[in-house]
């Protein structure tokens, strides 16, 4: 039996993909990725106390996080250093150079944002946000209160890139 439509999980599968290429290709525009703006925004919001709290508000793995933050440290956007109260403890803060890239990836998102909403009333991005949730509570996805980017950093080869970008040059999808 021929489906008459395209399958949900396919048409949401392409259009996640799309959306996540042109946001990712939007912060690499201003010099970031996705990880490095996931992590940037949760320093800026949050305030993590350590870093394994900082890869638990992000949605990734602590040996994921290192990685990521090996990287932005020797791009001088964090600074680490070890809790006094206890050694085996990281304690991750922005530096005045990623704080810049923060304003950048900020503005950059916020324009992004305001590209997807475009002709869209309010009460469509309503049943939208509803309509997802639905979706993913019928495949057993319940809401704990997670923030809405979690999980979406577990890609550590889009940080390698940043580094590897000029800053303001754009190129194409990953």
């Amino acid at each position: 039996m021929r489906p008459s439509r395209v399958p949900i999980g396919l048409h949401l599968s392409r259009t996640a993909r799309v959306i996540s290429r042109a946001f990712d290709d939007a912060l690499a525009a201003v010099g970031g990725s996705v990880p490095v703006w996931l992590v940037l925004l949760n320093l800026k919001i949050r305030r993590p106390a350590n870093q394994r709290a900082l890869a638990q508000a992000v949605g990734v793995r602590e040996a994921t996080l290192t990685h990521h933050l090996n990287a932005m440290e020797t791009l001088g956007l964090v600074s680490r250093r070890r809790d006094p109260t206890n050694h085996r403890v990281q304690q991750v803060e922005l530096t005045a150079t990623g704080n810049a890239l923060f304003l950048r990836l900020r503005e950059a998102a916020a324009d992004f944002d305001r590209t997807l909403r475009d002709g869209f009333a309010e009460a469509d991005l309503e049943t939208l946000e509803l309509l997802l949730a639905r979706l993913a509570s019928n495949v057993g996805e319940r809401d704990d209160g997670a923030p809405p980017w979690t999980g979406l950093a577990d890609t550590p080869q889009t940080l390698s890139r940043v580094s590897k970008r000029p800053q303001g040059r754009r190129t194409g999808p990953a």
